[in-house]
């Protein structure tokens, strides 16, 4: 076991109805959850940005946006 995995984080993530719509629409919580499954395949919890909105991981991941807007 890595120590980021043993290593709690918090995270409070901004969700715009424009961003609902756009990567998901339906249930924010399963979104949020969603969103936190393809960051934590791409980097470790603590390097995951404490605070951010949607947007934000598309910006740093441009293919965020291709895999969620494809999937709703």
């Amino acid at each position: 076991m890595s120590v980021d995995a043993a290593t709690p984080t918090i995270h409070r993530v901004r969700v715009s109805r424009a961003e609902l719509g756009r990567y998901g629409g339906g249930d924010v919580a399963d979104l949020v959850h969603r969103s936190f499954t393809f960051l934590l395949a791409r980097e470790p919890n603590t390097s995951i940005l404490r605070e951010f909105s949607l947007a934000d991981i598309a910006r740093y991941f441009p293919e965020y946006a291709k895999e969620f807007v494809s999937r709703r």
